[in-house]
């Protein structure tokens, strides 16, 4: 069975299990060892990384983000 078909069955459930099954997933998220984890930083640090090679995403300055940040503060 491939994530296609897993998917395509998950959302035709009703909305209780669905709602379930996406609570015990996000859960199990929790269980993953540290070489899980920064396995998955890695591959997302490099699909990021790609994005910006591919000029799909703008590099925004640090100083920018937080005074943006401050303004939606205030």
């Amino acid at each position: 069975m491939n994530i296609e078909t897993i998917r395509n069955q998950a959302l035709s459930l009703p909305i209780q299990e669905r709602a379930q099954l996406a609570e015990q997933l996000l859960a199990s998220l929790d269980d993953l060892s540290e070489a899980e984890t920064e396995q998955l930083w890695f591959q997302e640090a490099a699909r990021r990384a790609a994005e910006m090679d591919q000029g799909l995403v703008q590099r925004i300055s640090a100083d920018e983000v937080r005074r943006e940040a401050l303004t939606l503060l205030k």
